[in-house]
């Protein structure tokens, strides 16, 4: 019988390094493009979404099971960001992975104040009058994404609105 000594903690096996979520039409030519390249360079295995999502009401099993399986998660908000149910699912599912595990986020602000993101105020608060009406049957869905996206902005990261 090995001592107590002896015990090596288990560490878990992610599928990724990094799972980017982000706003295609903003970004995917190019601050996400950039960063997948960038990261690909340095050997850094991340989740890409290159697939066209079917439109629903969750979030695909595959979403679901590489942001489970990733080790570090960045956020890339963009003017249009709030506007994408998939964006804000990814968001919370993220954010509860990284409330219980511990995992990192780290949040980019892309042609957008993170005040915006953080308060929900310009085009984030139009983002959230039509969540509203549209989710009236489940407001706490919408109150979950409001909290995410407060929690989120609240972390530093960097602004890239004047670069």
């Amino acid at each position: 019988m090995a001592s107590n000594n002896s015990i090596i903690p288990l560490r878990r096996k992610y599928c990724y390094d990094v799972f980017v979520s982000f706003k295609g039409a903003d970004t995917r030519c190019n601050v996400t493009d950039h960063l997948y390249a960038s990261l690909k360079r340095k050997g850094i295995k991340s989740f890409k979404d290159d697939k066209n999502i079917r439109k629903g009401e969750s979030i695909a099993p595959e979403l679901l099971r590489a942001i489970e399986g990733s080790q570090i998660f960045i956020v890339v908000f963009s003017k249009n960001y709030a506007f994408s149910t998939w964006c804000l699912r990814e968001l919370d599912q993220i954010l509860y992975c990284a409330l219980v595990s511990g995992r990192r986020v780290l949040p980019i602000f892309s042609d957008v104040d993170p005040s915006e993101v953080r308060y929900q105020k310009g085009r984030y608060a139009k983002a959230f009058e039509k969540h509203e009406e549209r989710f009236k049957h489940d407001l706490e869905m919408v109150k979950r994404w409001r909290t995410a996206l407060t929690k989120m902005a609240n972390i530093t990261g960097w602004d890239l609105r004047h670069k």
